[in-house]
């Protein structure tokens, strides 16, 4: 007997469904299967269970995005690295630590030889190529084991489970333990097996204030963790387990017992028992970079250069320093830089060129046509205004070519140059190719500059330089691909190249060209030299700028600039065809005043002697008017200064010829 139904229930009856509300749960899930599909046979349960896994993985996925999004791993310790600087072509110049000091350096799987790969796979996380992060089968048996135990015998930890306590480290407890599971499926969906391998190979401890597995292969064994050989390999996979316990410099037998278990056989490689320095070439390029850091500058270069510096230092000056610059002429870039006082960057500092600068007053000369290397200019004292310049060796040569003027850097030619040229003309090209002359406070270009009165650094003045061996002269740069502005220069810095192409003092390469300086008080001795591919600089004085009495650009600095072309290719400069002095008009047979010159200044200590040519004796020597006493066969006579002034000084000749000149006495 069928119960009816009672009032307010559906009136609706399933088929195979008991009226009376009572039937099981398996015959309502039949009549379900019946409203899916008439008929149905099962599949339609199916299609409901397969429903309601889809929709719990999309709820446990969903969760598990949002908690990625919500509690994300936390990488500062990952990106907190060292600075890693690379020459030209990639080579490993110098490292530097992460703030704090530790030395952590990014690494990935490329980065490490196959064998520490495999043995640290094989000995870590057997598994850790097929499982998500978490190994259950690891995990089962490090449970079994503490049970029988009683205490934690293997920990079970993956890899992954390994880089997720690096990120963040943990007391070691079971919520740690949870913790570090869920961040190891968290660090394996987010970046992968070979993400979780960096982090590993970034953050693993090595001893002492060594992380990764790159600075744990430079400090104990000099290399980079790509060239480790299996026995070195075994070593830097075990140290992490216990970093201070296994360290080789304080517990070398320790260290080798777990390496060999490592290895799974005894090896008869030792193992170190001291840290190596990280690599730290060219210090002074180090200020400002950040990260991997590449550089213009050459590693082989460089490293002969610090060499170089390291055997010259015993023949400097006492505390006297020198710093030396390599630039290649052509694109201006830095292959090589050293300074002999640690990190202070002495190719920096401002200092006085001394007559290292002249060549380029006389490449302004030549290019404004007010001389040319023939061109015959007058080397005698001479009073500029009140400023009275002379020579290095205080002597005079009369009357020399412009270009012998230059060779031999005398001063009073190169002075009464820039006087033509201008003082501030000169300052403000220098400026313009990026050599910022720097002057007293509140004073103007003048006459000094000629002869190095101004502040510059050894960088500006190879940048100079390079204007005169390449296409145009610019500051320098040691940025891989980065331009400056570039000066061009025309036919009269060859000209001036040709003019300085000449033997090195005491033998070096031929075809280079050359130039010295030297500051007042032998403060600063400069050499700066190119061929057709290198421009170098060198400088040598005390970083505190103190004399070095008896000190030169010629005694100092030219020998070290040999001994650094010889480290360099081979790339001459032509020979330079002779420049002549062009010869000066034949004289009128007239009556001529040979000394003292039109203007000349003249000390006012000890007797000065007139001389005349020409005309016919008997020559009356005059001052001011006033008549000299004279022997009548002689054409020269001696005149003692009444003191400082101007005077004009006069000869006659028997026939009333006349020649003058005004003169200064200081």
């Amino acid at each position: 007997m069928r119960a009816r139904p009672t009032q307010g229930s559906s009136s609706f009856v399933t088929p195979g469904l008991d009226p009376g509300g009572h039937g099981s749960a398996s015959a309502a899930l039949d009549a379900l299967d019946h409203r899916v599909k008439p008929g149905g046979d099962g599949r339609g349960r199916s299609v409901i269970v397969a429903g309601l896994v889809i929709a719990l993985l999309v709820t446990l996925l969903g969760t598990a995005w949002a908690l990625d999004r919500l509690y994300p791993p936390d990488l500062r310790r990952l990106e907190a690295t060292g600075t890693e600087v690379l020459d030209r072509q990639g080579r490993l110049l110098a490292m530097l630590p992460a703030v704090g000091g530790v030395w952590r350096f990014r690494a990935t799987a490329d980065d490490v030889s196959r064998p520490f790969l495999d043995l640290l796979v094989a000995t870590e996380d057997r598994r850790f190529w097929s499982h998500p992060g978490v190994d259950p089968l690891a995990m089962a048996r490090a449970t079994l084991q503490m049970l029988r135990a009683g205490h934690v015998v293997s920990g079970g930890s993956t890899l992954a489970m390994q880089a997720a306590r690096l990120l963040e480290p943990r007391p070691r407890t079971i919520r740690s333990k949870l913790i570090e599971a869920a961040r190891a499926l968290q660090l394996e969906w987010r970046y992968g097996r070979t993400g979780v391998l960096g982090i590993w190979l970034t953050l693993a401890p090595y001893g002492g204030n060594l992380e990764g597995v790159r600075a744990g292969a430079r400090a104990w064994f000099g290399t980079s963790a790509a060239a480790l050989d299996p026995a070195q390999a075994a070593l830097l996979v075990a140290l992490p387990r216990r970093p201070e316990a296994l360290r080789p410099d304080r517990h070398p037998a320790a260290a080798i017992l777990v390496r060999d278990r490592v290895l799974a056989e005894a090896s008869g490689a030792s193992v170190p028992t001291r840290r190596i320095a990280f690599p730290r070439h060219a210090p002074q390029a180090l200020a400002g970079l950040q990260g991997v850091a590449r550089t213009t500058l050459d590693l082989p270069l460089q490293a002969g250069l610090e060499r170089l510096v390291g055997s010259q230092r015993p023949a400097l000056p006492d505390r006297a320093s020198v710093a030396i610059l390599v630039a290649d002429a052509p694109s201006r870039e830095i292959r090589a830089l050293v300074t002999a006082s640690g990190a202070l960057d002495l190719t920096r500092a401002v200092r006085s060129p001394g007559s290292a600068l002249k060549p380029f007053l006389y490449q302004l000369g030549f290019q404004d046509g007010l001389i040319r290397p023939e061109t015959a200019l007058s080397d005698l004292p001479r009073h500029f205004g009140g400023y009275a310049p002379e020579n290095f060796a205080h002597g005079h040569d009369g009357q020399v070519s412009a270009a012998e003027a230059l060779r031999r850097s005398l001063n009073l030619p190169a002075v009464a140059l820039l006087d033509q040229v201008g003082p501030l003309r000169f300052a403000e090209w220098l400026r313009a190719v990026g050599a910022k002359p720097r002057l007293p406070p509140g004073a103007d270009p003048a006459l000094p500059l000629a002869l190095g009165g101004v502040g510059v650094t050894l960088r500006e003045m190879a940048g100079l330089y390079a204007g005169l061996a390449g296409p145009g002269a610019g500051p320098l740069t040691m940025a891989p691909r980065e331009s400056s502005p570039v000066v061009p220069q025309p036919e009269a810095a060859r000209t001036v190249a040709a003019i300085l192409t000449q033997p090195i003092p005491g033998g070096g390469p031929g075809g280079i060209a050359w130039k010295t300086g030297t500051s007042w008080g032998g403060r600063d001795a400069w050499a700066l030299g190119f061929d057709r591919q290198h421009v170098v600089g060198v400088w040598v004085g005390r970083p505190d700028g103190t004399p070095m009495p008896g000190a030169t650009g010629r005694s100092l600095a030219i020998p070290i600039l040999a001994r650094v072309f010889d480290l360099l290719p081979s790339a001459p400069l032509p020979t330079p065809r002779p420049i002549l002095m062009a010869q000066p008009a034949t004289p009128p047979a007239g009556l001529r005043l040979l000394f003292p010159p039109p203007d000349a200044i003249l000390s006012g200590d000890g007797t000065v002697t007139l001389r005349a040519m020409g005309g016919r004796r008997p020559l009356t020597f005059l001052i001011d008017g006033a008549p000299l006493p004279a022997m009548p066969a002689k054409r020269e006579t001696g005149w003692q200064p009444p003191g400082p002034g101007f005077y004009t000084v006069t000869v006659l000749d028997a026939d009333g010829l006349v020649a003058r000149a005004p003169v200064r006495v200081q």
